[in-house]
């Protein structure tokens, strides 16, 4: 999902970068290999990963789904713990995507499918399939029914 320009940051000063390596991009965008993610202390939990490609950037919004998703526990394949040389679960960032909907914030939602995985030591990553995905779904409400009518 490409956002909004009027929703990323405007004040570089107040974001903290850290820089990210995709060697093999996101789904959807192969070519886009060099990504930052932008903490802006004021949109915590969300961040922003703006990714850096041959035609200019992209920006997404990202969450650790930790404290947000109750339950969330990824189960990633072998081949791809050994891609990204993570020796245990403690090495693993993981990231999901969010996507916003223009006219109604309660109804965004997050891949809890296709997480990124980032290794914490290299700050390399991937777009993985997890393999227990079975259990989640691409597009998780972030807020319950529920509570949104609270």
């Amino acid at each position: 999902m490409k956002v909004v320009p009027d929703l990323y940051p405007s004040n570089p000063e107040t974001a903290v970068a850290n820089a990210l390596t995709l060697p093999q991009g996101l789904i959807g965008f192969p070519a886009y290999r060099q990504a930052e993610l932008l903490y802006v202390p004021d949109q915590l939990p969300f961040l922003w990963m703006k990714l850096n490609g041959p035609t200019g950037s992209v920006n997404f919004v990202v969450v650790e789904p930790a404290g947000v998703v109750p339950d969330y526990e990824i189960e990633l394949f072998d081949l791809d713990a050994a891609a990204l040389d993570l020796a245990d679960a403690s090495q693993a960032m993981i990231l999901n995507i969010v996507t916003l909907q223009p006219k109604s914030a309660l109804a965004a939602t997050v891949n809890l499918v296709g997480p990124i995985v980032v290794n914490r030591r290299t700050r390399i990553g991937r777009q993985l399939i997890i393999a227990n995905n079975s259990r989640f779904s691409a597009r998780h409400p972030l807020v319950s029914a529920q509570a949104a009518c609270a």
